[in-house]
Protein backbone atom coordinates (compact mmCIF):
# COMPACT_ATOMS: atom_id res chain seq x y z
CA UNK A 1 0.00 0.00 0.00
CA UNK A 2 1.76 3.17 -0.94
CA UNK A 3 1.71 6.76 1.23
CA UNK A 4 -1.10 8.04 -1.23
CA UNK A 5 -3.70 5.02 -1.01
CA UNK A 6 -3.18 4.94 3.01
CA UNK A 7 -3.87 8.67 3.42
CA UNK A 8 -7.01 7.89 0.98
CA UNK A 9 -8.27 4.67 3.42
CA UNK A 10 -8.48 7.05 6.03
CA UNK A 11 -11.78 8.68 7.39
CA UNK A 12 -9.88 11.64 8.31
CA UNK A 13 -9.53 13.33 5.31
CA UNK A 14 -11.22 16.96 6.80
CA UNK A 15 -8.13 16.64 9.27
CA UNK A 16 -5.84 15.94 6.72
CA UNK A 17 -6.52 18.72 4.35
CA UNK A 18 -6.27 21.06 7.40
CA UNK A 19 -3.04 19.67 8.17
CA UNK A 20 -2.01 20.21 4.32
CA UNK A 21 -3.31 23.71 4.76
CA UNK A 22 -1.42 24.67 7.42
CA UNK A 23 1.90 23.54 6.04
CA UNK A 24 1.19 25.40 2.94
CA UNK A 25 0.64 28.66 4.57
CA UNK A 26 3.68 28.28 6.33
CA UNK A 27 5.85 27.64 3.39
CA UNK A 28 6.04 23.93 3.51
CA UNK A 29 3.96 23.43 0.22
CA UNK A 30 6.25 21.26 -1.29
CA UNK A 31 6.68 18.45 1.68
CA UNK A 32 2.89 17.99 1.44
CA UNK A 33 3.58 17.66 -2.07
CA UNK A 34 6.70 15.04 -1.92
CA UNK A 35 4.54 13.32 0.60
CA UNK A 36 1.43 12.96 -1.84
CA UNK A 37 -0.96 14.61 0.28
CA UNK A 38 -1.81 16.72 -2.45
CA UNK A 39 -2.90 13.79 -4.98
CA UNK A 40 -4.48 12.34 -2.02
CA UNK A 41 -6.84 15.01 -1.19
CA UNK A 42 -7.23 16.09 -4.88
CA UNK A 43 -8.49 12.22 -5.86
CA UNK A 44 -11.35 13.04 -2.45
CA UNK A 45 -12.38 16.16 -3.94
CA UNK A 46 -10.08 18.17 -1.58
CA UNK A 47 -7.65 20.84 -3.66
CA UNK A 48 -4.38 22.14 -2.81
CA UNK A 49 -2.98 25.40 -3.72
CA UNK A 50 0.49 24.78 -3.11
CA UNK A 51 1.35 27.96 -5.09
CA UNK A 52 -0.18 30.70 -2.96
CA UNK A 53 2.53 29.95 0.06
CA UNK A 54 2.43 32.72 2.96
CA UNK A 55 5.36 35.60 3.70
CA UNK A 56 6.45 33.03 5.97
CA UNK A 57 8.11 31.05 3.33
CA UNK A 58 10.84 33.32 3.52
CA UNK A 59 11.69 31.77 7.04
CA UNK A 60 14.18 29.18 7.35
CA UNK A 61 13.01 25.53 7.16
CA UNK A 62 13.30 24.30 10.55
CA UNK A 63 11.36 27.52 11.70
CA UNK A 64 8.43 27.16 9.07
CA UNK A 65 8.24 24.03 10.36
CA UNK A 66 8.13 24.60 14.21
CA UNK A 67 5.57 27.55 13.77
CA UNK A 68 3.34 25.17 11.78
CA UNK A 69 3.43 22.32 14.26
CA UNK A 70 2.21 25.18 16.89
CA UNK A 71 -0.61 26.08 15.18
CA UNK A 72 -1.81 22.15 14.20
CA UNK A 73 -2.18 21.77 18.14
CA UNK A 74 -0.93 19.48 20.65
CA UNK A 75 -0.05 16.00 18.42
CA UNK A 76 2.22 17.88 16.08
CA UNK A 77 3.24 20.36 19.31
CA UNK A 78 4.50 16.84 21.36
CA UNK A 79 5.51 15.61 17.82
CA UNK A 80 8.12 18.22 17.30
CA UNK A 81 9.04 18.22 21.40
CA UNK A 82 10.15 14.19 20.90
CA UNK A 83 12.11 14.74 17.69
CA UNK A 84 13.69 17.89 19.70
CA UNK A 85 15.48 15.13 21.74
CA UNK A 86 16.12 12.98 18.40
CA UNK A 87 20.20 14.29 17.97
CA UNK A 88 20.26 11.24 16.49
CA UNK A 89 18.38 11.90 13.67
CA UNK A 90 18.28 15.67 13.26
CA UNK A 91 21.10 18.26 12.83
CA UNK A 92 21.76 20.82 15.34
CA UNK A 93 19.84 23.55 13.64
CA UNK A 94 16.52 21.81 13.61
CA UNK A 95 17.14 20.42 17.28
CA UNK A 96 17.76 24.00 18.07
CA UNK A 97 13.87 25.55 16.55
CA UNK A 98 12.09 22.48 17.77
CA UNK A 99 13.50 22.83 21.49
CA UNK A 100 11.41 26.02 21.05
CA UNK A 101 8.03 24.70 21.28
CA UNK A 102 6.10 25.57 24.12
CA UNK A 103 2.31 23.90 24.55
CA UNK A 104 0.64 26.61 26.13
CA UNK A 105 -2.54 27.71 24.78
CA UNK A 106 -5.21 30.20 25.08
CA UNK A 107 -7.62 29.54 28.66
CA UNK A 108 -10.87 26.85 27.37
CA UNK A 109 -14.36 29.17 27.81
CA UNK A 110 -14.53 28.34 31.84
CA UNK A 111 -18.58 27.82 30.81
CA UNK A 112 -17.50 24.17 28.94
CA UNK A 113 -14.89 23.92 31.41
CA UNK A 114 -17.14 24.04 34.57
CA UNK A 115 -19.73 21.54 32.78
CA UNK A 116 -17.27 18.91 31.39
CA UNK A 117 -15.93 19.75 35.67
CA UNK A 118 -19.20 18.61 37.21
CA UNK A 119 -19.65 15.68 35.30
CA UNK A 120 -16.47 14.44 36.31
CA UNK A 121 -16.52 15.67 40.28
CA UNK A 122 -20.20 14.87 40.66
CA UNK A 123 -20.93 18.58 41.42
CA UNK A 124 -19.96 21.89 40.82
CA UNK A 125 -16.71 23.02 41.76
CA UNK A 126 -17.77 25.06 44.78
CA UNK A 127 -19.82 22.09 46.23
CA UNK A 128 -16.36 20.29 46.25
CA UNK A 129 -13.82 22.51 47.31
CA UNK A 130 -14.20 25.30 50.14
CA UNK A 131 -12.51 27.91 47.79
CA UNK A 132 -12.16 27.65 43.86
CA UNK A 133 -10.64 30.06 41.04
CA UNK A 134 -12.01 30.30 37.66
CA UNK A 135 -8.72 31.97 36.85
CA UNK A 136 -6.53 29.20 35.48
CA UNK A 137 -3.03 29.40 37.00
CA UNK A 138 -2.15 27.55 33.71
CA UNK A 139 -3.44 26.42 30.04
CA UNK A 140 -1.74 24.17 28.01
CA UNK A 141 -2.60 22.07 24.75
CA UNK A 142 -3.74 18.72 26.91
CA UNK A 143 -5.31 20.81 30.13
CA UNK A 144 -5.50 23.98 32.04
CA UNK A 145 -4.18 23.83 35.77
CA UNK A 146 -7.01 25.97 38.25
CA UNK A 147 -6.12 26.89 42.23
CA UNK A 148 -8.65 25.32 44.42
CA UNK A 149 -8.48 24.92 48.22
CA UNK A 150 -9.96 21.69 50.25
CA UNK A 151 -12.55 21.70 53.40
CA UNK A 152 -9.48 21.32 55.48
CA UNK A 153 -7.62 24.44 54.26
CA UNK A 154 -5.16 22.20 51.78
CA UNK A 155 -3.87 24.31 48.91
CA UNK A 156 -3.99 22.07 46.01
CA UNK A 157 -4.10 22.25 42.27
CA UNK A 158 -6.83 20.95 39.74
CA UNK A 159 -5.76 19.53 37.00
CA UNK A 160 -9.03 19.39 33.81
CA UNK A 161 -8.36 17.95 30.06
CA UNK A 162 -9.42 20.42 27.97
CA UNK A 163 -13.12 19.23 26.21
CA UNK A 164 -13.37 17.46 22.91
CA UNK A 165 -9.25 17.52 22.90
CA UNK A 166 -9.20 13.70 22.79
CA UNK A 167 -10.98 12.84 19.41
CA UNK A 168 -8.60 15.55 17.22
CA UNK A 169 -5.50 13.89 18.94
CA UNK A 170 -6.93 10.31 18.21
CA UNK A 171 -7.29 11.37 14.51
CA UNK A 172 -3.64 12.93 14.18
CA UNK A 173 -2.42 9.59 15.53
CA UNK A 174 -4.21 7.27 13.24
CA UNK A 175 -3.08 9.54 10.00
CA UNK A 176 0.77 9.93 11.61
CA UNK A 177 0.59 5.94 12.30
CA UNK A 178 -0.50 5.28 8.71
CA UNK A 179 1.49 7.75 7.28
CA UNK A 180 4.92 6.14 8.75
CA UNK A 181 3.98 2.34 7.88
CA UNK A 182 3.74 3.98 4.47
CA UNK A 183 6.93 5.64 3.93
CA UNK A 184 9.09 3.29 5.59
CA UNK A 185 7.34 0.51 3.62
CA UNK A 186 7.57 3.39 0.11
CA UNK A 187 11.29 4.64 0.95
CA UNK A 188 13.41 1.97 1.94
CA UNK A 189 16.32 5.19 2.67
CA UNK A 190 13.78 6.35 6.03
CA UNK A 191 14.31 2.39 7.34
CA UNK A 192 17.13 3.27 9.66
CA UNK A 193 15.02 6.18 11.82
CA UNK A 194 12.54 4.11 12.32
CA UNK A 195 9.47 6.34 11.39
CA UNK A 196 7.10 3.78 12.71
CA UNK A 197 8.90 3.35 16.20
CA UNK A 198 8.65 7.20 16.19
CA UNK A 199 4.96 7.45 15.75
CA UNK A 200 4.35 4.84 18.43
CA UNK A 201 6.31 6.52 20.74
CA UNK A 202 4.07 9.78 20.18
CA UNK A 203 1.09 7.82 20.19
CA UNK A 204 2.35 6.14 23.71
CA UNK A 205 2.84 9.72 25.15
CA UNK A 206 0.05 11.58 24.41
CA UNK A 207 -2.38 8.92 25.54
CA UNK A 208 -1.26 8.54 28.58
CA UNK A 209 -1.04 12.77 29.03
CA UNK A 210 -4.63 12.30 28.20
CA UNK A 211 -4.94 9.99 31.63
CA UNK A 212 -4.27 12.51 34.22
CA UNK A 213 -5.01 9.20 36.29
CA UNK A 214 -2.05 7.68 35.28
CA UNK A 215 -0.16 10.66 35.91
CA UNK A 216 -1.05 10.72 39.67
CA UNK A 217 0.13 7.08 39.43
CA UNK A 218 3.33 7.50 37.77
CA UNK A 219 3.85 10.79 40.72
CA UNK A 220 3.06 7.90 43.46
CA UNK A 221 5.60 5.40 42.19
CA UNK A 222 8.22 8.19 42.24
CA UNK A 223 7.05 9.32 45.96
CA UNK A 224 7.54 6.24 47.08
CA UNK A 225 11.08 5.61 45.28
CA UNK A 226 12.28 8.72 47.73
CA UNK A 227 10.51 7.81 50.51
CA UNK A 228 13.24 8.10 52.43
CA UNK A 229 14.70 10.95 51.13
CA UNK A 230 13.16 14.39 52.81
CA UNK A 231 15.19 16.12 50.45
CA UNK A 232 12.97 15.25 47.38
CA UNK A 233 9.32 16.26 47.38
CA UNK A 234 6.79 14.87 44.91
CA UNK A 235 3.01 16.24 45.48
CA UNK A 236 0.67 14.58 47.21
CA UNK A 237 -2.49 13.43 45.10
CA UNK A 238 -5.98 13.16 46.02
CA UNK A 239 -7.34 10.17 44.55
CA UNK A 240 -11.26 10.92 45.84
CA UNK A 241 -11.17 13.99 43.86
CA UNK A 242 -8.93 12.09 40.35
CA UNK A 243 -9.98 10.34 37.27
CA UNK A 244 -9.14 10.12 33.44
CA UNK A 245 -10.70 13.60 33.09
CA UNK A 246 -9.07 15.56 36.31
CA UNK A 247 -6.78 15.39 38.91
CA UNK A 248 -5.96 16.87 42.36
CA UNK A 249 -2.86 17.11 43.86
CA UNK A 250 -0.98 19.21 46.79
CA UNK A 251 0.28 22.58 45.57
CA UNK A 252 4.00 23.23 45.91
CA UNK A 253 4.80 26.81 46.91
CA UNK A 254 8.23 27.66 46.23
CA UNK A 255 10.88 29.02 44.43
CA UNK A 256 10.40 28.20 40.77
CA UNK A 257 13.87 26.89 39.23
CA UNK A 258 13.73 29.20 36.46
CA UNK A 259 13.67 32.39 38.90
CA UNK A 260 17.53 32.96 39.20
CA UNK A 261 17.09 35.72 41.05
CA UNK A 262 14.34 34.53 43.36
CA UNK A 263 16.80 31.69 44.44
CA UNK A 264 19.57 34.39 45.36
CA UNK A 265 16.64 35.53 47.22
CA UNK A 266 15.95 32.89 49.26
CA UNK A 267 19.39 32.88 50.22
CA UNK A 268 19.19 29.12 49.06
CA UNK A 269 22.63 26.60 48.33
CA UNK A 270 22.94 26.71 44.48
CA UNK A 271 25.57 23.82 44.68
CA UNK A 272 24.20 21.66 46.96
CA UNK A 273 20.77 22.04 45.33
CA UNK A 274 22.68 21.31 41.46
CA UNK A 275 24.02 18.00 43.57
CA UNK A 276 20.92 16.98 45.11
CA UNK A 277 18.92 17.36 41.08
CA UNK A 278 21.37 15.29 39.59
CA UNK A 279 21.51 12.53 42.32
CA UNK A 280 17.59 12.44 42.18
CA UNK A 281 17.54 11.76 38.61
CA UNK A 282 20.46 9.94 38.56
CA UNK A 283 19.00 7.44 40.76
CA UNK A 284 15.98 7.06 39.11
CA UNK A 285 17.29 6.25 36.26
CA UNK A 286 20.39 3.99 37.27
CA UNK A 287 18.62 1.94 40.45
CA UNK A 288 14.78 2.62 39.34
CA UNK A 289 14.82 2.62 35.78
CA UNK A 290 11.54 4.61 36.51
CA UNK A 291 12.22 8.54 35.76
CA UNK A 292 10.79 12.24 35.06
CA UNK A 293 10.97 12.20 31.53
CA UNK A 294 10.78 16.23 31.15
CA UNK A 295 12.62 17.82 34.05
CA UNK A 296 12.96 21.19 32.65
CA UNK A 297 12.73 24.25 34.49
CA UNK A 298 9.34 24.52 34.74
CA UNK A 299 8.46 21.53 36.23
CA UNK A 300 10.87 22.21 39.53
CA UNK A 301 10.67 24.26 42.18
CA UNK A 302 13.21 24.70 44.93
CA UNK A 303 12.19 24.66 49.32
CA UNK A 304 13.62 26.01 51.87
CA UNK A 305 16.24 23.47 53.05
CA UNK A 306 17.27 23.21 49.68
CA UNK A 307 14.73 20.69 49.21
CA UNK A 308 13.84 20.23 45.46
CA UNK A 309 9.55 19.70 44.39
CA UNK A 310 9.18 17.46 41.00
CA UNK A 311 6.22 18.45 39.45
CA UNK A 312 3.83 17.18 35.87
CA UNK A 313 4.73 13.97 35.74
CA UNK A 314 2.86 13.16 32.48
CA UNK A 315 5.79 12.42 30.48
CA UNK A 316 8.00 9.67 32.26
CA UNK A 317 10.71 7.34 30.81
CA UNK A 318 11.26 3.26 31.20
CA UNK A 319 14.81 1.45 31.34
CA UNK A 320 14.48 -2.21 31.07
CA UNK A 321 17.42 -3.57 33.31
CA UNK A 322 19.34 -4.80 30.33
CA UNK A 323 19.11 -1.72 29.04
CA UNK A 324 20.28 -0.12 32.27
CA UNK A 325 23.23 -2.60 31.99
CA UNK A 326 24.07 -1.15 28.50
CA UNK A 327 23.63 2.43 29.77
CA UNK A 328 25.84 1.72 32.18
CA UNK A 329 28.54 0.40 30.27
CA UNK A 330 27.91 3.39 27.76
CA UNK A 331 27.98 5.73 30.07
CA UNK A 332 31.04 4.29 31.92
CA UNK A 333 33.26 4.01 28.98
CA UNK A 334 32.53 7.90 28.36
CA UNK A 335 33.89 8.86 31.58
CA UNK A 336 36.57 6.15 31.91
CA UNK A 337 37.54 6.92 27.90
CA UNK A 338 36.97 3.40 27.16
CA UNK A 339 36.35 3.41 23.27
CA UNK A 340 35.74 -0.27 22.80
CA UNK A 341 32.91 -0.49 25.80
CA UNK A 342 31.00 2.78 23.56
CA UNK A 343 31.44 1.25 20.12
CA UNK A 344 30.45 -2.03 21.22
CA UNK A 345 27.07 -1.20 22.76
CA UNK A 346 26.39 1.55 20.02
CA UNK A 347 26.09 -0.96 17.21
CA UNK A 348 24.55 -3.40 19.24
CA UNK A 349 21.32 -0.53 19.79
CA UNK A 350 22.00 -0.33 15.98
CA UNK A 351 20.38 -3.71 15.41
CA UNK A 352 20.55 -5.55 12.86
CA UNK A 353 21.33 -3.03 10.18
CA UNK A 354 23.45 -4.23 7.53
CA UNK A 355 24.37 -1.16 6.10
CA UNK A 356 26.74 -0.43 9.24
CA UNK A 357 30.09 -0.34 8.30
CA UNK A 358 31.55 -1.26 11.80
CA UNK A 359 35.19 -0.19 11.25
CA UNK A 360 34.06 3.20 10.59
CA UNK A 361 32.21 3.33 13.47
CA UNK A 362 34.94 1.96 15.56
CA UNK A 363 37.47 4.51 14.29
CA UNK A 364 35.16 7.09 14.54
CA UNK A 365 34.20 6.72 18.15
CA UNK A 366 37.83 6.39 19.05
CA UNK A 367 39.05 9.49 17.67
CA UNK A 368 35.93 10.95 19.49
CA UNK A 369 37.01 9.45 22.89
CA UNK A 370 40.53 10.04 22.37
CA UNK A 371 40.03 13.61 21.87
CA UNK A 372 39.10 13.62 25.97
CA UNK A 373 42.10 11.97 27.02
CA UNK A 374 44.14 13.57 29.83
CA UNK A 375 41.08 15.91 30.46
CA UNK A 376 40.58 16.18 34.13
CA UNK A 377 36.82 14.59 35.18
CA UNK A 378 35.73 17.35 36.15
CA UNK A 379 36.12 19.54 32.90
CA UNK A 380 34.14 17.05 31.17
CA UNK A 381 30.56 17.90 30.29
CA UNK A 382 28.48 14.41 29.64
CA UNK A 383 26.00 16.20 27.56
CA UNK A 384 28.70 17.56 25.24
CA UNK A 385 30.30 14.24 24.82
CA UNK A 386 26.36 12.37 24.55
CA UNK A 387 25.88 15.56 21.79
CA UNK A 388 28.71 14.24 19.87
CA UNK A 389 27.53 10.37 20.03
CA UNK A 390 25.20 11.15 18.53
CA UNK A 391 26.49 12.92 16.00
CA UNK A 392 28.44 10.67 15.15
CA UNK A 393 25.28 8.04 15.07
CA UNK A 394 23.38 10.60 12.97
CA UNK A 395 26.36 10.44 10.37
CA UNK A 396 26.58 6.72 10.27
CA UNK A 397 22.73 7.28 9.78
CA UNK A 398 21.98 5.10 13.06
CA UNK A 399 19.00 5.39 15.01
CA UNK A 400 18.34 5.47 19.05
CA UNK A 401 15.95 3.34 20.62
CA UNK A 402 12.81 5.72 21.33
CA UNK A 403 13.61 5.49 25.28
CA UNK A 404 17.32 5.56 25.40
CA UNK A 405 16.79 8.86 23.18
CA UNK A 406 14.39 10.65 25.56
CA UNK A 407 17.04 9.46 28.29
CA UNK A 408 20.20 11.34 26.40
CA UNK A 409 17.54 14.73 26.58
CA UNK A 410 16.83 14.04 30.10
CA UNK A 411 20.55 13.90 30.80
CA UNK A 412 21.35 17.01 28.91
CA UNK A 413 18.37 18.82 30.04
CA UNK A 414 19.73 18.11 33.83
CA UNK A 415 23.56 19.21 33.05
CA UNK A 416 22.27 22.71 31.66
CA UNK A 417 20.15 23.12 34.41
CA UNK A 418 22.71 22.07 36.86
CA UNK A 419 25.69 24.66 35.20
CA UNK A 420 22.59 27.56 35.68
CA UNK A 421 23.03 26.95 39.48
CA UNK A 422 26.42 26.33 39.48
CA UNK A 423 28.95 27.24 36.74
CA UNK A 424 31.40 24.37 38.71
CA UNK A 425 28.25 21.71 38.10
CA UNK A 426 29.79 18.73 36.38
CA UNK A 427 27.13 15.90 35.34
CA UNK A 428 30.07 13.33 35.04
CA UNK A 429 31.66 13.90 38.30
CA UNK A 430 28.23 13.65 40.29
CA UNK A 431 27.29 10.51 37.63
CA UNK A 432 30.67 8.36 38.25
CA UNK A 433 30.46 7.26 41.70
CA UNK A 434 26.75 6.58 41.23
CA UNK A 435 27.47 4.24 37.91
CA UNK A 436 30.29 2.64 39.53
CA UNK A 437 28.22 1.70 43.09
CA UNK A 438 25.62 0.55 40.43
CA UNK A 439 28.20 -1.70 38.48
CA UNK A 440 29.36 -3.02 42.14
CA UNK A 441 25.71 -3.72 42.87
CA UNK A 442 25.49 -5.93 39.76
CA UNK A 443 27.93 -8.56 39.80
CA UNK A 444 26.97 -9.15 44.03
CA UNK A 445 26.16 -12.79 45.00
CA UNK A 446 22.91 -11.48 45.67
CA UNK A 447 22.30 -10.15 42.13
CA UNK A 448 24.08 -12.53 40.12
CA UNK A 449 21.98 -15.53 42.09
CA UNK A 450 19.08 -13.11 41.00
CA UNK A 451 19.85 -12.97 37.25
CA UNK A 452 20.78 -17.05 37.83
CA UNK A 453 17.46 -18.07 39.17
CA UNK A 454 15.65 -15.63 36.14
CA UNK A 455 17.61 -17.40 33.88
CA UNK A 456 16.68 -21.15 35.12
CA UNK A 457 13.16 -20.33 35.46
CA UNK A 458 12.92 -19.22 31.75
CA UNK A 459 14.70 -22.60 30.57
CA UNK A 460 12.76 -24.68 32.45
CA UNK A 461 9.16 -23.16 30.94
CA UNK A 462 10.83 -23.38 27.28
CA UNK A 463 11.58 -26.97 28.56
CA UNK A 464 8.47 -27.50 30.07
CA UNK A 465 6.30 -26.60 27.22
CA UNK A 466 8.20 -27.97 24.62
CA UNK A 467 6.69 -31.38 24.60
CA UNK A 468 3.09 -29.88 23.87
CA UNK A 469 4.81 -27.72 21.36
CA UNK A 470 6.14 -30.60 19.34
CA UNK A 471 2.81 -32.66 19.97
CA UNK A 472 0.85 -29.58 18.31
CA UNK A 473 3.20 -29.70 15.23
CA UNK A 474 3.48 -33.45 14.72
CA UNK A 475 -0.61 -33.38 14.85
CA UNK A 476 -0.52 -30.22 12.42
CA UNK A 477 1.71 -32.35 10.06
CA UNK A 478 -0.25 -35.78 9.97
CA UNK A 479 -3.49 -33.38 9.32
CA UNK A 480 -1.26 -31.84 6.24
CA UNK A 481 -2.38 -28.02 7.76
CA UNK A 482 1.10 -27.03 7.78
CA UNK A 483 1.57 -23.28 6.57
CA UNK A 484 5.03 -21.15 5.45
CA UNK A 485 4.71 -17.93 5.41
CA UNK A 486 6.77 -16.05 3.16
CA UNK A 487 7.34 -12.07 3.44
CA UNK A 488 8.84 -10.51 0.93
CA UNK A 489 9.35 -6.88 1.54
CA UNK A 490 9.46 -4.10 -0.98
CA UNK A 491 7.32 -6.14 -3.47
CA UNK A 492 4.54 -3.33 -4.19
CA UNK A 493 7.04 -1.51 -6.47
CA UNK A 494 7.50 -4.19 -8.67
CA UNK A 495 3.86 -5.03 -8.84
CA UNK A 496 3.73 -1.65 -9.95
CA UNK A 497 6.55 -1.91 -12.68
CA UNK A 498 4.75 -5.17 -13.95
CA UNK A 499 1.21 -3.62 -14.09
CA UNK A 500 2.88 -0.92 -16.28
CA UNK A 501 4.58 -3.38 -18.33
CA UNK A 502 1.81 -5.21 -18.84
CA UNK A 503 -0.49 -2.36 -20.27
CA UNK A 504 2.16 -1.42 -22.51
CA UNK A 505 2.40 -4.99 -24.11
CA UNK A 506 -1.71 -5.01 -24.56
CA UNK A 507 -1.35 -1.43 -25.65
CA UNK A 508 1.60 -2.88 -27.99
CA UNK A 509 -0.98 -5.48 -29.15
CA UNK A 510 -3.54 -2.71 -30.81
CA UNK A 511 -1.05 -0.57 -32.38
CA UNK A 512 -0.08 -3.60 -33.98
CA UNK A 513 -3.95 -4.33 -35.41
CA UNK A 514 -4.15 -0.99 -36.13
CA UNK A 515 -1.10 -0.75 -38.13
CA UNK A 516 -2.00 -3.82 -39.91
CA UNK A 517 -5.70 -3.33 -39.95
CA UNK A 518 -4.96 0.51 -41.52
CA UNK A 519 -2.24 -1.00 -43.85
CA UNK A 520 -4.92 -3.38 -45.35
CA UNK A 521 -7.32 -0.13 -45.89
CA UNK A 522 -5.13 1.43 -47.74
CA UNK A 523 -4.31 -0.90 -50.14
CA UNK A 524 -8.42 -1.09 -50.91
CA UNK A 525 -9.74 1.20 -53.20
CA UNK A 526 -13.19 3.43 -52.49
CA UNK A 527 -14.52 4.73 -49.57
CA UNK A 528 -13.74 8.85 -48.21
CA UNK A 529 -10.83 10.67 -49.04
CA UNK A 530 -8.63 12.45 -46.69
CA UNK A 531 -5.63 14.34 -48.01
CA UNK A 532 -5.81 11.77 -51.34
CA UNK A 533 -5.64 8.70 -49.32
CA UNK A 534 -8.13 6.55 -47.51
CA UNK A 535 -9.43 8.23 -44.43
CA UNK A 536 -10.22 5.28 -42.45
CA UNK A 537 -6.66 3.67 -42.89
CA UNK A 538 -4.87 7.06 -42.78
CA UNK A 539 -6.80 8.13 -39.33
CA UNK A 540 -5.70 4.30 -38.11
CA UNK A 541 -1.74 4.93 -39.04
CA UNK A 542 -1.92 8.14 -37.30
CA UNK A 543 -3.59 6.69 -33.88
CA UNK A 544 -1.06 3.80 -34.43
CA UNK A 545 1.83 6.42 -34.16
CA UNK A 546 0.23 8.02 -31.22
CA UNK A 547 0.09 5.01 -29.56
CA UNK A 548 3.71 4.32 -29.99
CA UNK A 549 4.65 7.39 -28.50
CA UNK A 550 2.74 6.73 -25.38
CA UNK A 551 4.26 3.32 -25.45
CA UNK A 552 7.76 4.70 -25.84
CA UNK A 553 7.57 8.14 -23.76
CA UNK A 554 4.80 7.73 -21.24
CA UNK A 555 4.55 4.69 -20.22
CA UNK A 556 7.90 4.44 -18.77
CA UNK A 557 7.63 3.55 -14.95
CA UNK A 558 7.72 6.49 -12.69
CA UNK A 559 10.84 6.90 -11.14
Amino acid sequence: MTALQALLNTRDLGRLRHIAGVFVRHGLGDLVHRLGWTEALAKAGHALHIEHAADLARLSPPEQLRRALEELGPTFVKLGQIMAGRADLLGPAWIAELEKLHSSAPPVEIGLLRAQLTEDLGAPPEAVFAQWDDTPLAAASIAQVHAATLGDGTEVVVKIRRPGIESTIEADLRLLERLAGSAERQWPELRPYRPVELARQLARSLRRELDLASECRHAERIAQAFAGQPEIVIPKVYWEHTGPRVNVQQRIRGVPAEDQPGIDAAALDRRLIAQRGANAVLKMVVRDGFFHADPHPGNLFFLPGERIAFIDFGMVGRISPQRRDELLTLMLGLVQRDPMSVAEVLIDWAGNDSTVDDSALHIDIESFVDQYHGVPLANLSLAAMLGDVTGILRQHKLALPADLALLIKVFITLEGLGRSLDPGFHMAGEALPLLRQAVHDRYQPKQLAQRGWQTLRQLGMLLGGLPRDLSRLLRTARRGRIQIQIDVTDLHPVADQLERAAQRIAVSLVIAALIIGSSIVMTVGGGPKLFGLPAFGLLGFVGAVLGAGWVIFGGRPRR
